[in-house]
């Protein structure tokens, strides 16, 4: 069912998807979703989830440089958001914009989530830059800075996320996280 509702957002978007295409698409009864789902958004939220926890890994211990590592990571949001998932995201991202019910469960569920796992995932890989470890305030901060160009690019512009764009981030990220100052902003 979750496959199915992934395909149909890609095939037809956000507005044509309903429960009814998903389960004829899954071969199950209506009422089958509706003992695990209330809504599609629901059915959006768990394959999100479901789909983004390993796509969005951190991938800490990757040899090379912490600055390999890093652009690492953010080559692998912005491909991302070229898979379903990435589509399912934008998709849920664009329906909070109107509904306030989404909005909660999307920021209460996958964001507060995928936040934590961003923040401990930084931490972890700065912590390797010769034990650099950054004050929570400050690594949050890293977070946006690291991660906002690249859902700006997506998001505002509809545009796919280029290797320039990755490259620049990381090295600007990592930049500021050297920098003494950065632990007192």
């Amino acid at each position: 069912m979750l496959h199915a509702a992934d395909d149909l957002l890609v095939e037809r978007g956000f507005a044509a998807l309903t429960i009814e295409g998903i389960a004829q698409r899954a071969g199950v009864a209506k009422q089958t979703i509706y003992r695990w789902w209330k809504s599609k958004v629901d059915i959006l939220l768990d394959t999100l989830t479901d789909d983004a926890r390993e796509a969005l890994e951190w991938r800490v211990d990757e040899g090379g440089s912490v600055e390999e590592a890093l652009t690492s990571h953010l080559q692998r949001v912005a491909d991302f958001f070229e898979e379903p998932a990435g589509q399912v995201l934008q998709a849920l991202l664009g329906h909070a914009q109107l509904d306030g019910d989404t909005a909660a469960s999307l920021r209460a569920g996958f964001l507060r989530e995928q936040r934590e796992r961003d923040l401990i995932g930084l931490r972890d890989l700065l912590a390797r830059d010769q034990g650099l470890i950054v004050d929570d305030r400050s690594l949050g901060h890293l977070v946006d800075l690291l991660l906002g160009p690249l859902y700006y690019r997506v998001l505002v512009f509809g545009s796919p996320i280029d290797k320039g764009l990755v490259d620049t981030t990381s090295r600007l990220v990592l930049a500021l996280a050297r920098e003494p100052a950065a632990e007192d902003s």
